[in-house]
């Protein structure tokens, strides 16, 4: 595999981009970098402590600054679902990285999340996941390279798809 690979995934709460993330890392003989867990470094609380603290505006200026300061070296790169929000994030990852979309259904998503309700969301006041669903889906199409659907697959499945994808994208 390229030593100079690396690949972004992005997509819903839920979808499967930490549990894919470290099956395609080990198959690629990758670091996986998970975005979220700098962010909880970086501030040493939770996300869903910095929403409730600060909330949701200041949340997506950390996670900017933290996506845009990190150095970018062959890893996977597991996202938090509100990235694609930032036009300045998404920009340095399309440019450095293979961005993919884990695309799942709604019900998927609600039905994951619900089994980790001490998941913290990027949400502005009473959002629901619905309301996000749909905010946030054509961001994900938009900056999505490559787009997987990942609703009735294993991680592992869809880790042996993304390789072989991965491989005709880089050749």
């Amino acid at each position: 595999m390229s030593s100079t690979m690396i690949i972004t995934l992005i997509g819903m709460p839920g979808c499967g981009k930490s549990t894919v993330g470290k099956v395609l890392a080990k198959q690629l003989g990758l670091d996986l970098l998970d975005t979220d867990g700098l962010i909880e470094a970086q501030e040493n609380l939770t996300l869903q402590q910095i929403v409730d603290a600060r909330g949701n505006t200041a949340f997506r200026a950390i996670e900017e600054h933290v996506l845009t300061a990190m150095p970018l070296s062959p890893s996977v790169i597991s996202t938090g679902g509100s990235v694609v929000y930032s036009e300045k994030i998404m920009a340095r990852l399309a440019a450095k990285s293979l961005v993919i979309y884990l695309r799942a259904r709604l019900e998927t998503i609600e039905y994951r999340v619900s089994l980790a309700p001490q998941r913290g969301i990027a949400a502005d006041g009473q959002q629901t996941l619905g309301d996000l669903y749909a905010e946030r889906v054509p961001l994900y199409e938009r900056y999505g390279e490559v787009i997987i659907d990942c609703d009735d697959a294993t991680p592992e499945s869809i880790a042996d798809t993304l390789a072989k994808a991965v491989v005709k994208t880089i050749k």
